[in-house]
């Protein structure tokens, strides 16, 4: 029989999972694997970043827009440290992902050899399983073991190997554990059911608030909506669950929500957790009856009271209960919340066709509107990014990729290199801040080096604007917000993609269209007005905040004039 070295049987292993990718950098305590990632290059990518956050969040961004594991690697000491903010937005958004960590040799394990760290201890917190080989005849079990938990587990999993075992030779191919994950349909017992039925059946005015959990059921979700008179809201990691414009839609929830979801929630007497663990207290009621239907029994009741809870598939649970509650009869609830939506979506629609300059963010998303096709991959970063693209951009089939529980600023671009990755036919637009964008923009040379046409939008107001807001919003003055002046469109060019600066509205629309028709990968650089996306509903308490910062504003620089403090009340 061939003997077969470790790394071989590993790169074989990643196949037989289905593993078509993976991102990483080489380097000396990963190099082993790398020569035999090599060797299977037709079957296997290795597509290599810039740098290695950018490769588990990419991993992580495949995960969730693939439901795939995601995989990376990296060497031992910065490599690893690198690797830890993807990670750590895959565990809070439950998403499986496999990373392989090169450590130094076996032989210098624990020695504080050059770039050792005690990875162990390093990944702890991170990871479902968290695993270093001691002999090379453990490692194919234990990478077995290591896809199969992060599957299960919904999690990552890490498996540390030291160098010199991905050499080492096999005689033999028996092992002890297999690839293949079967995923478990889970449903709850009938008498739990049962008594969500009478719940759902005693209730005049219930709201639905759809997660993460709730993506692949819509036709589930709006036959169970419409059946029990019920308005859908969203959380951020919904977005897309149903079209933003369906008449059961009332848009996303907490700070980047609407007005009408915020208040069809506070005012229903059953609360309906749908696929979600909506982690806002503040965002929901104090004393109204709640349902929590959810895939892990740890979730549900972790972070609200509820009344009853339902540990199963949505795509299952869903159907069983619409089959037994009893038919709503009374849409009144409904229907004033659907009044109060249409006039929301009318502001909306009149605030983003509005035309002049400066631009200001609603105006790109229009424009944008008429370029991304109905079934494109967006996505999304973190910051005011997130309420102008969920507030202004009308979601109909496309799919949405974003940092959630982490909200880790950066996610934009390889979350877009993942979807192209993932989608090679479709259309894959990232939607970023010049903050977010700034952090890994170094990586929009592996979209050029692999030809991946995607479009990069940067906002580019100069600013940390989120922060600048939520600092104002505690009644502070601004400090260390500014980011001063980048032209993100030569960068792109000095990149080999293409660049677009768009500097007034009158030019928006041609430079976007022309940026579209490429099929290179190109950033379209488009300096907007510096202004706070406002919250949905807002509370008194922030309101008062809010005026004390103009007030402190006003007296400390001479900044803001007295009508520019009238005129920011009164948005107020």
């Amino acid at each position: 029989m061939k003997e077969k070295r470790t790394g071989e049987i590993m790169t074989e292993q990643l196949i037989e999972w289905g593993i078509d990718h993976i991102y990483g950098l080489p380097g000396d305590s990963i190099n082993e694997f790398i020569d035999d990632l090599r060797k299977q290059e037709e079957t296997i990518q290795f597509v290599q970043v810039r740098h290695e956050e950018v490769g588990a969040l990419s991993a992580s961004a495949y995960a969730k827009l693939t439901g795939k594991i995601g995989a990376c690697l990296s060497i031992t000491g910065p490599g690893a440290i690198h690797m830890l903010n993807g990670l750590y937005d895959a565990k809070q958004d439950g998403t499986p992902v496999i990373a392989i960590v090169g450590q130094v040799s076996s032989s210098m394990v624990g020695t504080d050899a050059f770039q050792e760290v005690n990875l162990e201890r390093l990944f702890d917190d991170v990871a479902v399983f968290n695993r270093r080989a001691e002999s090379a005849e453990q490692i194919p079990d234990l990478l077995n073991k290591a896809i199969r938990s992060a599957y299960t587990e919904k999690g990552v999993s890490v498996l540390i190997v030291p160098d010199d075992l991905f050499a080492v030779k096999h005689k033999k191919d028996e092992f002890l554990t297999a690839p293949g994950y079967e995923q478990p349909k889970y449903e709850p017992d009938q008498e739990s059911v049962q008594k969500v039925v009478n719940l759902i059946n005693e209730a005049k005015k219930p709201v639905i608030l759809a997660g993460k959990g709730a993506r692949n059921s819509r036709k589930e979700l709006i036959d169970f909506a419409e059946k029990i008179k019920a308005p859908i809201v969203l959380s951020l990691l919904g977005k897309g669950t149903i079209p933003d414009y369906h008449e059961l839609n009332l848009g996303q929830h907490g700070q980047i929500g609407t007005k009408p979801a915020y208040e069809a929630i506070m005012d229903a007497d059953l609360l309906l957790l749908i696929g979600t663990s909506f982690p806002y207290r503040e965002y929901l009621p104090d004393q109204t009856k709640a349902v929590q239907v959810d895939l892990k029994s740890e979730k549900i009741g972790s972070l609200y009271p509820i009344t009853a809870g339902l540990c199963g598939d949505v795509n299952r649970v869903l159907p069983s209960l619409t089959s037994k509650v009893k038919e709503n009869e009374d849409s009144t609830y409904l229907q004033k919340y659907q009044d109060k939506m249409k006039k929301w979506h009318i502001n909306m629609i009149k605030e983003k066709k509005e035309k002049g300059n400066p631009i200001q963010a609603p105006q790109v998303m229009y424009a944008l509107e008429q370029e991304i096709d109905h079934d494109a991959v967006i996505s999304c970063d973190v910051g005011n990014v997130t309420v102008w693209t969920t507030r202004f951009f009308p979601f109909t089939n496309q799919q949405f990729v974003i940092s959630g529980r982490l909200a880790s600023m950066g996610i934009g671009l390889p979350g877009a290199i993942a979807g192209q990755i993932a989608n090679p036919d479709k259309q894959v637009v990232a939607i970023c801040g010049d903050g977010g964008f700034s952090m890994v923009m170094h990586d929009f040379v592996t979209a050029v080096k692999n030809d991946l046409p995607i479009k990069v939008i940067v906002l580019n107001n100069s600013n940390l604007a989120m922060i600048k807001y939520e600092q104002q919003e505690m009644g502070k003055l601004n400090y260390e917000t500014g980011l001063g002046e980048m032209d993100f469109a030569k960068f792109a060019e000095s990149c080999g993609g293409e660049g677009y600066r768009v500097e007034k509205s009158e030019d928006l629309s041609n430079e976007i269209r022309r940026a579209f028709q490429s099929d290179k990968p190109a950033v379209i650089d488009i300096a907007i007005e510096d202004m706070a996306p406002l919250p949905g509903k807002i509370h008194f308490d922030q309101a008062v905040k809010y005026s004390e910062y103009l007030i402190k504003e006003f007296f400390a620089n001479k900044k803001v004039e007295f009508p520019d403090i009238k005129k920011s009340l009164k948005r107020l």
